[in-house]
């Protein structure tokens, strides 16, 4: 296996920048506020996990079959550049795997997660693809690999925008002849709160009790076993509307939950229900104690509560980020059998980010 990260490394790592925003302060114009920031940062955490995505690759790409091995998938950057009108531009992707087969790329998937519907979003996904067979073609990736991409949709509008070229031009009246030379580009999206129940089933991992969630509602219950059980919790917080998922594993460790202990998905629910009722009698015994203060104070109180929140928010952000950058590195330092060093440079950034983000842990 070190041998295979490190054929595979020295194919991949001839790029310029890392896949980390945290560190390397790339700003996606694209994010409306920190709430929709939040959920986006969770979805990617979720899906960071290989069992996880390769799951979710083989139950909607490949209809079940065991295509994608999760050992064999391999964090790949999430941003390409290229040349603007003025300046080089950045393109993100949410999320990047490289499958690496006797350490060399097969494939390269893009995953992304929207929440809202973008008559455009063709466009910018053939642009992204477009921009890494450039990185290819240019040799800043010293191999060459297709790439699919997929595209999870977690809005509550159905998504009703073009998911072809052709069929995003096809009330352009365009002679017969024409349409044989248009190229079939396709955009794979895939409404995650609409999966039929025969495509749910095909999910082997916590993607599964996400997907029937999605679909049952807040009464769904079910005694399959949670593997990333805060991973979890925050993806049925967020899609659920919540944005403070940061006091999460702070909760399991008190209730003694480790990670690698058997807990069902009934079993977690309860008592995490417990924990919002207890806090809610605390709250209002709170609120009702301070009902008697003056306006100016409650009003200052609730400024302040505000402010505290927005900054717990980002704080919550910017820790998720350096977590799954030192999570890819001793991943890779532990699948690969590699050094610390081997495993920053397979990855595209330095001993130096990761030893920030330990810090800032």
């Amino acid at each position: 296996m070190a041998e295979d990260f490190k054929q595979a490394a020295t194919a991949l790592t001839d790029r310029a920048s890392a896949p980390f925003t945290i560190f390397c302060g790339w700003e996606d114009k694209g994010r409306v506020n920190a709430a929709e920031e939040k959920m986006d940062t969770v979805e990617k955490e979720f899906l960071a996990f290989p069992d996880i995505a390769a799951d979710t690759i083989n139950a909607l790409l490949y209809q079940g079959q065991a295509l994608t091995d999760a050992e064999c998938l391999w964090p790949g950057p999430t941003e390409t550049i290229y040349q603007g009108r003025e300046q080089l531009r950045n393109q993100y992707e949410d999320l990047t795997k490289y499958e690496l087969i006797d350490g060399r790329v097969r494939v390269m998937y893009l995953i992304a997660n929207q929440t809202g519907v973008d008559s455009k979003m063709l466009l910018r996904k053939a642009g992204y693809t477009g921009g890494i067979y450039r990185e290819q073609y240019e040799g800043k990736i010293r191999d060459t690999f297709p790439v699919i991409e997929l595209v999870l949709y977690w809005g509550n509008k159905r998504w009703r925008s073009s998911r072809s070229i052709r069929r995003m031009f096809e009330k352009r009246r365009l002679p017969g002849e024409m349409w044989k030379y248009i190229d079939g580009v396709q955009l794979h999206i895939y409404e995650m709160r609409r999966l039929p129940e025969e495509t749910r089933r095909l999910f082997q991992s916590d993607m599964r009790i996400v997907a029937d969630y999605l679909a049952e509602g807040e009464n769904y219950r079910s005694h399959r076993k949670i593997t990333h059980k805060a991973a979890l919790i925050k993806m049925i917080k967020v899609l659920s509307g919540e944005t403070d998922t940061d006091g999460v594993e702070e909760w399991l460790r008190k209730q003694g939950i480790r990670e690698e202990d058997e807990i069902s998905v009934c079993e977690l629910f309860d008592q995490y229900e417990r924990k919002g009722r207890e806090e809610g009698k605390l709250e209002g015994i709170e609120a009702g104690r301070k009902a008697g203060i003056r306006e100016g104070k409650r009003e200052g109180r609730k400024e302040g509560l505000t402010e505290g929140r927005k900054a717990g928010l980002v704080e919550g952000i910017k820790r998720g980020e350096a977590r799954r950058l030192v999570t890819d590195i001793e991943n890779a330092m532990r699948f690969f059998q590699v050094t610390l060093e081997k495993a920053c440079e397979g990855l595209g950034t330095t001993v130096g980010r990761y030893e920030e983000a330990k810090k800032f842990l």
